[in-house]
Parts: C-alpha cells; sequence; structure tokens
C-alpha cells in the first residue's frame, strides 16, 4: 500500500486554487483566479496564452517572486512560503527560509540580466560561490562545465557586451544550472531575441528537456511546444482555460478561446 507522500511524488510541482491580485480594494487587479496544476517529475509544461493572460504572473508565484493571495504552491512536496499550524492557521516563512526553498529553482527571463563587469564564466561562477560556499576552483571548474554544455566553451572570458543576444541567454541558463536546481522555469526566454539566435537557445532547452530536467516553460515557440512538451497548458484571462498533450491542444483543441489563440499564433 503506498503512502500519501509516495501517492504524490510523481509531481514535482502542484499548484492548487492560486489567486494573485495586484493592488487592494476597487483598484485591486485579479491575475490569477483560481489555477491549478500539476507537473510531473522530469517533465516539460509548455504554457501558451496571449499577453495579459497571467502565465508570467504564474511562474513568478511558483519561484516566489510573488506572494499568492490564496492558494497553495508545492514544489517536491513542500509548501511554498507559508507553513500551516495545527489549527490550520498559514504562517509566512522567514525570508531565509524562503531563499532556501527558492534555490532549489532555477529561472531564466526574458532579459538576460547578466553582470555586465563580469565575464560569461563569472557570472556562472557567482552564485555558486555566494550562496552556497563553493570553493573559487570548483565553482570555475562547474562553470566551466555548464558554459560547455550550452556550447559556450569559447566564450567564457567574454563580457556580455562582447555577446548576441543568444550567446547572453545560453550563459544564463549556465548560471541558473550552476545552483543544480530540481526545477527549471523558463519565462519567455526567447521572446527578446532577433529571430536568427532563437534556434540556438531551444536546442539548449530541448537538451535540457531531453536530461530529465523539469521544466515549465512559458513562450510562443508553437514548434517547440509539439516538440518537446509532455503537456501544454493555454491560459487566458487568469485561468487554465485547457491542458493535455501538445498533440491535442495545439492541433486539436476543444474550447474556442485556444482555437483563436493558436489560429492568431500560426
Amino acid at each position: 500500500m503506498t503512502s500519501q507522500t509516495d501517492a504524490r511524488a510523481p509531481h514535482m510541482v502542484e499548484i492548487r486554487d492560486v489567486h494573485k491580485e495586484f493592488g487592494h480594494g476597487h483598484a485591486a487587479v485579479h491575475v490569477l483566479k483560481g489555477v491549478d496544476l500539476d507537473v510531473a517529475r522530469g517533465s516539460v509544461t509548455v504554457i501558451l496564452g496571449p499577453s495579459g493572460s497571467g502565465k508570467s504572473t504564474l511562474l513568478r508565484c511558483v519561484n516566489e517572486l510573488e506572494d499568492i493571495t490564496a492558494g497553495s504552491v508545492v514544489v517536491d512536496g513542500e509548501r511554498m512560503g507559508y507553513r500551516v499550524d495545527g489549527k490550520g492557521v498559514l504562517h509566512r516563512l522567514h525570508p531565509k527560509v524562503v531563499a532556501r526553498q527558492r534555490r532549489r529553482i532555477g529561472m531564466v527571463f526574458q532579459r538576460f540580466h547578466l553582470f555586465p563587469h563580469m565575464t560569461a564564466l563569472e557570472n556562472v561562477m557567482e552564485a555558486p560561490r555566494r550562496v552556497r560556499g563553493m570553493s573559487k576552483a570548483d565553482a570555475r571548474r562547474r562553470a566551466a562545465e555548464l558554459l560547455a554544455r550550452v556550447g559556450l566553451a569559447d566564450r567564457a572570458d567574454h563580457y556580455p557586451a562582447q555577446l548576441s543576444g543568444g550567446q547572453q541567454q545560453r550563459v544564463a541558463i549556465a548560471r541558473a544550472l550552476a545552483m543544480d536546481p530540481e526545477l527549471m522555469l523558463f519565462d519567455e526566454p526567447t521572446s527578446a531575441l532577433d529571430p536568427e539566435l532563437v534556434g540556438e537557445v531551444l536546442a539548449v532547452m530541448k537538451d535540457l528537456a531531453a536530461s530529465g530536467m523539469t521544466m515549465i516553460v512559458v513562450t510562443h515557440e508553437i514548434g517547440f511546444a509539439r516538440e518537446v512538451a509532455d503537456k501544454v497548458v493555454f491560459m487566458d484571462q487568469g485561468v487554465v482555460v485547457e491542458e493535455g498533450p501538445a498533440a491535442s491542444v495545439i492541433d486539436n483543441p476543444r474550447e474556442r478561446r485556444t482555437r483563436e489563440f493558436l489560429a492568431h499564433v500560426l
């Protein structure tokens, strides 16, 4: 007989009835309106949807960059941001505990956010040294391995200004991987890139997916979703409208809003 813990172990992420409001009272903007989503361990979940549908906000709630207004986010069996006491009352966790939780999650943004005064190698070394106390030699060795993995071994000593957008984004991916995350979040990682540079970033992401990394990807790259996603989720106006395998959601959507969106982007 499996225990409750064993039964839920396949899910790396469990999102339950998550709401997010910005502002208060009459001025409040309700961005997420009761989102439920499970992400299986070792799977790739791609979230599609129009601008303003809440996709990026949802990612930021998973990574504790935004506090949720209601609901729960559980990553690898641990509730993010809060603990529940014996009476069922929620208590906000200490910022140090939240920082420790966040350490297990890598995030790659639209913009690369690299330190301009550091080389590619130094950018990747920074977090393991500062946050994990890794020795300089070990951090350097690990950073070199990761830059090689994303195809930038020959750019280790280049500064961000000397790199193309695609190369900078690949450094950003290597930097996120340097903390050995259990989960990787990608927030439209190719949307700021020139079209000819998109492929090199998607290739690194495909390699990462093939290695078994659990990934949630917000993107408009339908081809990537069709090829790599285990699950495609379509969001609109703060809710999940439709979810399922790529073949059903992209090629045979049930919902009118999904069909209209795909007709527009395809």
